[in-house]
């Protein structure tokens, strides 16, 4: 009878927050000004995860909409919802991506642990937290859930004093209709804090010179934290450089030496909460080729290499918009699934139906799906360049060598292009997402497919401008 009752409860549960339709929230009865973050450990192998809670807290002003509240993109592999506990009303919601997500995606068979947040405005009245993750038909389900009173003696809502200097790159207006940027730094010193500021305004200028991001500057609001380290430079395990830096940056994540991240999410947290921040930046205070980005979580950058300006756009289109790698030759440590499903990232597509593909209002009548290209050619090529790059880098060479091969590469590879007869249409070009056959994207190039020029194709653009209107009401 027990476990009955136990099922019934719970298959409410699932009613009535899962069913729960888009409402107008009432932003004032039901939050304050304030973030409420909660922290939190998450454990597991490739096959199960674990969530266990660590301290609830106060984050700081809440940088977000007072009106988008909920979340109606359907991307991330995770998402999290609030719910009134009484009414069970969906009071916030967002997708997101998390370092564990990323790790499992490895395939490695040992037990890890990452510590994670999320954060929401601060709620009036006890709320239920509930986080989901994608099945195997990329639908959501739920994997853990908690109950949080927000005047309960185990939630502080103390805000915490900070140090950090701050500065201000651009400020267009208030936080709650705007997107706020919070860009931190890694591996800076106390005497180069004024590179730190010359990076900033040389890495966002760059940002805003690409579109959609141009025509829509003034819906952001861009602020920097200072975090001044002992030495210059950052982790770096696999030429065996090691350091320790206030972030904790560090290349080599999952063993790809070009992959660069922190798991040292509570200092970064509250690092960040020193000014108000919807997402994050790290710049890297090094010249080695390397970055990252996680969806809703922060996107890194080596600021001094040659192509920094493309790393920091290209990594800040993951994290803000979650948009897929479309790239497919370069070496990863992900394991790639077979395709079973439509691949949820809203610039690539396994094709399933032409018939309803996803960006198909941006396909001119007469262009072929799937759309010709090069692609014997181009791979071909680009195989034999990630070859000559495994050799450079195990052979630990300067730096300038490895810019000077990509750059090679960007000049044969554009040549390659402009011979393609649809070089310039919206379509389904096969490769894309660390697929070789069957994943589509919708241009020949983009930003997120190679390093030839700085131009989202039109499905990452739509994708991103979706994510501003978000923020920018």
């Amino acid at each position: 009878m027990k476990k009955a009752t136990i099922l019934f409860a719970a298959l409410l549960f699932c009613v009535l927050s899962y069913s729960q339709p888009n409402v107008d929230i009432n932003y004032d009865r039901y939050f304050t000004d304030q973030t409420m973050r909660v922290d939190y450990f998450h454990s597991g192998t490739a096959a199960e995860e674990h969530f266990s809670p660590d301290r609830v807290l106060n984050d700081g002003i809440w940088a977000g909409s007072h009106t988008a509240l909920t979340d109606n993109l359907n991307r991330g592999l995770y998402f999290y919802t609030v719910t009134d506990t009484l009414t069970s009303t969906v009071l916030y919601s967002r997708g997101f991506g998390s370092v564990f997500g990323e790790w499992q995606s490895v395939g490695d068979p040992n037990w890890a642990t990452f510590h994670e947040s999320v954060r929401f405005p601060w709620p009036k009245l006890p709320i239920r937290l509930t986080i989901e993750k994608r099945d195997a038909k990329n639908n959501f389900v739920p994997v853990w859930s908690t109950v949080i009173d927000p005047n309960s003696r185990f939630v502080n809502p103390s805000v915490l004093a900070t140090t950090y200097k701050t500065f201000n790159y651009v400020v267009n207006g208030k936080s709650d209709n705007h997107v706020d940027i919070v860009i931190l730094g890694d591996g800076y010193t106390a005497t180069e804090m004024e590179k730190f500021h010359k990076d900033v305004t040389t890495l966002t200028d760059e940002l805003f010179s690409v579109e959609p991001f141009k025509s829509r500057k003034k819906d952001f609001n861009v602020r920097a934290v200072e975090t001044p380290s002992a030495t210059s430079g950052v982790n770096k395990p696999n030429p065996g450089v090691f350091k320790r830096s206030p972030l904790s940056m560090s290349y080599g994540a999952f063993d790809s030496e070009r992959y660069a991240l922190t798991y040292d999410n509570r200092t970064v947290r509250d690092v960040a909460a020193t000014v108000p921040y919807d997402y994050m930046f790290i710049l890297i205070n090094e010249r080695t080729y390397g970055g990252g980005g996680i969806f809703n979580l922060y996107s890194t950058v080596a600021a001094d290499n040659a192509f920094s300006r493309y790393i920091f756009v290209h990594e800040f289109g993951h994290c803000f918009a979650a948009l897929a790698d479309e790239y497919y030759t370069s070496d990863v440590s992900y394991q790639t699934p077979k395709i079973t499903v439509e691949p949820w990232e809203p610039n690539v597509t396994a094709l399933l139906d032409p018939a309803k593909l996803k960006w198909k209002e941006l396909v001119k009548p007469g262009t072929p799906i799937p759309t010709p290209w090069s692609k014997t050619e181009f791979d071909t090529f680009s195989f034999g360049i990630q070859k000559e790059r495994r050799e450079l880098r195990a052979a630990n060479v300067p730096e300038t060598q490895m810019e000077a091969l990509f750059e090679r590469e960007k000049k044969t590879s554009l040549e390659m292009f402009d011979k393609n007869k649809y070089k310039n249409a919206t379509g389904a070009f096969e490769g894309g997402n660390y697929m070789q056959f069957g994943i589509y994207r919708s241009a020949l190039d983009c930003i997120m497919f190679t390093r030839n020029k700085q131009a989202f194709c039109p499905a990452c653009t739509r994708a991103i401008s979706e994510v501003i209107d978000m923020y920018a009401r």
